[in-house]
């Protein structure tokens, strides 16, 4: 019996032996596709309902480069950073026209850098070209606000950087010894408060002129989606 457990542990470690990546170091260039992130624009408001209210912007696409080192035969650690900027139109603000208010479309979106440290584990069931992989770590996440609209220009004045926490499910397949294609799916839920200023107080808009209600506003922006990753991952 004793034989026979001995031998059952060897050939699980040989196993995760041969399902390893050729090198200790790899690094990826990805696409990224995020389903959803959403726009808080009154979310200071003492009503909960304008609190609560968001401006969903989907189906965004950024790019990402993704670091990572193999500690041991089973556990690796990444460091992962993208560019992600994205915006759409929507009736999002009110304003002064002559004497009346009217809510007008603008151009809402967002800047954010993510700055992530992962720890992955080497699934046993890996074979000599399909490589799978469960992972998860912490975030830290700097982001700006976007708005466009006439001739005025919005500058973030306070913001505040996010922490999080996010897990992942990747594939490697190797096409060559030192050569993969990358497939991940992540769930996150990064979040980050601003602070926006406007240039000034009168705006020309589609022919006409404009009276902001306020000078500045603050915003929540929350990339509340599901993320699916693809690149290519060179092993060295």
């Amino acid at each position: 019996m004793k034989t026979k457990f001995a031998l059952i542990v060897i050939l699980s470690f040989n196993f995760i032996a041969y399902a390893q990546f050729n090198g200790t170091y790899g690094v990826s260039v990805n696409a990224v596709y995020n389903t959803s992130a959403s726009i808080y624009l009154s979310p200071n408001s003492s009503d909960i309902f304008l609190r609560n209210n968001s401006f969903l912007i989907e189906n965004f696409f950024n790019p990402s480069i993704d670091f990572r080192y193999r500690l041991s035969e089973s556990i690796i650690v990444g460091f992962n950073t993208e560019y992600m900027v994205t915006f759409s139109t929507g009736p999002n603000l009110t304003v002064f026209l002559g004497n009346s208010t009217v809510t007008i479309d603008v151009e809402d979106g967002f800047r954010l850098f993510p700055l992530e440290l992962s720890a992955y584990y080497l699934l046993p069931f890996s074979t000599e070209h399909f490589k799978f992989l469960m992972g998860g770590g912490i975030g830290y996440y700097i982001g700006s606000h976007i708005r466009k609209f006439g001739d005025v220009e919005v500058s973030n004045v306070e913001r505040k950087a996010a922490y999080g926490i996010h897990v992942s499910l990747s594939i490697d397949y190797l096409i060559r010894d030192f050569v993969s294609v990358r497939g991940e799916m992540k769930f996150r839920d990064p979040q980050f408060t601003v602070k926006s200023k406007y240039s000034k107080q009168e705006v020309n808009y589609n022919g006409g002129v404009i009276r902001l209600a306020q000078d500045s506003f603050d915003s929540k922006i929350n990339v509340d989606g599901v993320t699916f990753i693809l690149g290519f991952a060179f092993h060295f």
